[in-house]
């Protein structure tokens, strides 16, 4: 089951010259090996980033466990080395492996990466390299593993549309486990890569394989649109919908060996937001608003707990508060694990009426602090972004955390919004002083109240896709200003890196064009560049400039509500109508 040969050379020759050996490993709690030779297929999930943040993810569990209760398949995982450990698996000659059994990820039949950060593109060329597969789609043979990509990039697959064969558009729980099956199908039926990619983008409406789409440009620049070649692929892909009713929770995790971002039990108990706030991407994907009952999410909860010994279990959804049982949930769940000594997190809190009470249910040992996402802090900018928050009900949720011992709140806000003004980053400071006095009034002196600002990208599939992001010199702007509006030494204005968020916009907003910065900057060295103390700017806006991309046209100039953009042929729930209706309430809200 295991290659024990390679095994032997990564444990003997590298590990002991690598930082933290541990994420190489594998053998952890709850992994699950078996025998390849008994298995009818084989699936390595491809988590494009650090061990540390993959076995954070809560989908790559929910994925594992789905595709191992399978008795026919095999599932593994592998993550991006750190470079030092890249750099010795090329000097040995040796290839990308995965955990569990040490096998080359060549050999696998589906090799299923995660697209969760426009900024980890190049880790996906990194670990396709160091396997030995072709970073070109079209440069596969059939006797190549089928490589898969699904996550929110997916939402705009063109800039990396020539490394992966198929896209996989909305819930992996409902199209993974019938990806893998129809691609051993296709081959089993025989015929090169390109026959059997077409059996399966004929068959399953979820799919897009960009082999079988061109991109057609109209006379305005960003009138892109991409059409199929064939008359029996969908032109419009349509998101798979899982029903969660019938997926089970993973309720044996993987333990990791070393200290991870987050280190505790993760239980889904929705999918979806009730709230439309024009700027986020994830409302518009997770529709249909899907919940788990009660009994079932407090059953798991349980039921990792003694698979594993975490102590803290974490609920989570887009908007945890909005679950429609909220309160008998909290009850349960306290009832449940207090006396056990483990606590409960509540990681997206609405701003309504239920945060004056959440400081109660969250009564715990473990009370570092209270987060919250005002996004804003004016009325009239909330109505320009569709975001229905109280600041009466997010000062009162506030005071009544405090007296529940809370020492510590974190806003999350962003800059460069359509239709910002002076006076909303100025709301921003005065939001942070207010909450900073109401817990001197509560607790006696100052908490820490930390303001964590980042720069807005009008990002794909959301009512502010056509509208243009804010150049560099604004964002600098408005940052200096709120650094210099910082009157109280207990409030913390934490700003993100302009460029950084502006190549985001890049990738996010690009064409099948991009593909070309994407690997010229990896060829340059380009890696981990969503960790700051990798990235290297000026690499990419290098990159930019040779392959002859307009920067300002596809970044910061706006594109006319009838333009064609890269990304329409990937469908949503509330379809493409939905969004320019949203855009044009937008538009009628900022001239009232």
């Amino acid at each position: 089951m295991l290659n024990g040969s390679l095994r032997e050379r990564i444990v003997a020759r590298l590990l002991p010259r690598v930082q933290t050996p541990g994420q190489y490993i594998g053998g952890e709690w709850n992994s699950v090996v078996k025998d390849h030779q008994r298995m009818r297929g084989r699936l390595c999930l491809a988590f494009p980033d650090t061990y540390a943040i993959g076995m954070s993810h809560h989908g790559l569990q929910v994925l594992y466990s789905l595709m191992n209760r399978r008795e026919d398949w095999a599932c593994e995982r592998a993550f991006c080395p750190w470079p030092d450990m890249e750099a010795l698996l090329r000097e040995h000659g040796l290839p990308l492996f995965s955990l569990e059994s040490y096998t080359p990820l060549d050999q696998f039949d589906v090799l299923g990466f995660t697209l969760q950060y426009e900024l980890g593109c190049t880790n996906v060329l990194t670990m396709l390299d160091l396997a030995g597969i072709p970073l070109g789609a079209e440069e596969r043979t059939a006797d190549h593993p089928l490589v898969i990509a699904g996550g929110p990039c997916v939402q705009n697959p063109e800039p990396m549309a020539r490394f992966i064969d198929l896209f996989v558009v909305g819930d992996g729980e409902e199209s993974l486990p019938a990806v893998c099956d129809a691609w051993l199908e296709a081959k089993a039926a025989g015929g090169d890569r390109t026959a059997m990619l077409a059996r399966l983008a004929t068959r399953l409406p979820y799919v897009y394989v960009p082999r079988f789409y061109r991109p057609e440009t109209a006379p305005h620049r960003h009138a892109v649109c991409v059409r199929p070649t064939r008359a029996d692929v969908p032109a419009t892909i349509e998101p798979a919908v899982a029903d969660l009713a019938s997926v089970p929770l993973p309720t044996a995790p993987i333990v990791p060996w070393i200290e991870c971002i987050q280190d505790r039990i993760s239980v889904e108990i929705m999918r979806g937001c009730p709230g439309r706030c024009r700027f986020c991407q994830s409302t518009t994907l997770k529709r249909p608003l899907r919940f788990r009952s009660v009994d079932t999410i407090v059953a798991a909860a349980l039921e990792s707990y003694r698979n594993t010994g975490f102590n803290e279990v974490s609920l989570l959804s887009l908007s945890t508060s909005d679950y429609p049982q909220f309160d008998e949930l909290m009850r349960r769940m306290q009832e449940t694990f207090r006396p056990l000594g483990v606590s409960i997190s509540v990681p997206s809190l609405r701003v309504n009426e239920q945060l004056r009470a959440v400081g109660e249910w969250l009564n715990t040992d473990r009370r570092s602090g209270l987060t919250l996402a005002p996004e804003v802090a004016r009325d009239s900018l909330r109505r320009v972004v569709g975001k229905r928050i109280s600041n009466d009900d997010l000062y009162e949720g506030c005071r009544h955390a405090f007296s529940q011992g809370f020492q510590r709140v974190k806003l999350y806000f962003m800059c460069g919004l359509p239709g910002e003004t002076e006076d909303d980053l100025d709301g921003i400071i005065e939001m942070a002083e207010t909450i900073s006095r109401l817990g001197k009034e509560v607790i006696g002196r100052p908490p820490k109240v930390v303001a964590s600002v980042s720069n807005f990208v009008p990002k794909p599939q959301t009512a502010f896709q056509w509208n243009g992001m804010q150049t560099r010199e604004y964002l600098l702007a408005a940052h200096r200003h709120l650094w210099e509006r910082r009157r109280v030494r207990s409030i913390d204005v934490k700003c993100h890196d302009v460029e950084t968020s502006l190549l985001e916009g890049v990738i996010a907003r690009g064409d099948r064009n991009t593909a070309q910065v994407i690997e010229l900057a990896w060829r340059r060295g380009a890696r981990f560049d969503a960790w700051s103390e990798h990235i290297d700017h000026q690499r990419w806006w290098q990159a930019l400039e040779e392959t002859g991309i307009d920067v300002d046209d596809l970044l910061h100039n706006p594109w006319p509500p009838d333009a064609r953009l890269p990304w329409d042929h990937i469908g949503i729930q509330q379809g493409r109508g939905y969004l320019e209706r949203e855009q044009q309430r937008c538009l009628e809200v900022e001239d009232s």
